[in-house]
């Protein structure tokens, strides 16, 4: 199967149990690839330490690492450890995070979050090498970093990224980018702007890997994922970055009118903005080969390695399980 994969959500309904059996399936059926994101709740780490110990051939990468809550030094630490354990087949997918839960849930003031992605990939990047690190920039001051080995450590490092900034320092410094909620015809520009930060480095474009968070539910019932997809869209959108995002990117008349129910405090509204046409670009739901033809489509489009984000419909570890065979090689 062409590269693919798959997103486990660490939620309250899908037990670390069923987290690791899923993705055993998706091992067994051939995805190239597990994402575990971090934003509350259980941390990324740890559970894809769990699938390293338990599977041999997919890769695993933190999809994402939130970079404020963590040091460099301790990103590379925790890095090379998830290297060792997985026997070279972890991924570090790294993201600024979002102002609200960066000063509310850990009290650190956001700030320059594009500086501080940047010199946080190149101070991991020297730690890994094996060389003892001193750098000095505009958010970091390390005089003597160091993980205690002379060997080189090769781990990818993704940027995750919404924004023109964010596309074009990932084209820059990463070896990939992942995006999140990207319309297909958000996706040329998207690659654009990717393309123009490769450029600014001299770097081959065609080296960064495309990864792309897409919202799956492989159903019958199509009105039975309309529900849960607005109350996913509409979770996104109480963050003011993301609401920007899907303004800028096609869905400005939904965006404004999310933004003004949410002002008012009427959280029932806001849901009913959020368009069929709104869910209809921004998620894939329907029978098995429907599904599989969208994200043909997106791979057309220039998305390298489409990651399947299933959202639950009735029983979540079922509806995971669903759409992972759904897809299956």
């Amino acid at each position: 199967m062409a590269a693919l994969g798959v997103r486990l959500d660490p939620v309250p309904q899908i037990t670390p149990k069923d987290s690791l059996e899923l993705a055993l399936l998706a091992e067994e059926r051939g995805y190239e690839m597990v994402w575990v994101p971090e934003g509350g709740g259980r941390d990324s780490l740890t559970q894809l330490a769990a699938f390293a110990m338990a599977t041999s051939r997919i890769r695993l990468g933190t999809g994402i690492l939130p970079i404020f809550s963590r040091t460099p030094t301790l990103t590379a630490m925790s890095a090379a450890g998830m290297d060792i354990i997985s026997n070279h087949r972890f991924i570090l997918g790294l993201g600024v995070g979002h102002q609200g839960s960066v000063e509310g849930a850990h009290g650190i003031p956001f700030q320059k979050p594009m500086t501080r992605i940047k010199e946080t990939v190149e101070i991991v990047r020297r730690l890994l090498k094996g060389d003892q690190a001193s750098y000095q920039g505009k958010v970091f001051d390390v005089k003597s970093g160091s993980l205690g080995f002379a060997h080189e450590v090769h781990v990818p490092i993704y940027i995750a990224a919404l924004g023109p900034q964010m596309i074009e320092l990932a084209g820059e410094v990463a070896d990939g980018v992942l995006l999140n909620w990207a319309a297909p015809s958000y996706l040329q520009e998207a690659l654009d702007h990717l393309q123009r930060g490769a450029a600014r480095a001299g770097r081959d474009p065609e080296e960064i890997d495309v990864a792309c968070y897409i919202r799956v539910a492989v159903t019958v019932d199509e009105e039975a994922v309309r529900a849960p997809l607005r109350q996913q869209i509409l979770r996104y959108s109480g963050m003011d970055y993301y609401r920007n995002f899907f303004e800028k990117t096609g869905f400005g008349v939904e965006a404004q009118a999310i933004g003004r129910y949410l002002a008012e405090g009427d959280r029932d509204k806001a849901a009913a903005a959020v368009s069929d046409g709104m869910q209809r670009q921004l998620a894939v739901f329907g029978g098995a080969e429907f599904c599989r033809q969208e994200i043909n489509k997106r791979r057309s489009l220039g998305v390298k390695m489409p990651v399947i984000a299933p959202f639950a419909v009735g029983g979540a570890v079922n509806s995971y399980r669903a759409t992972i065979e759904a897809f299956s090689s």
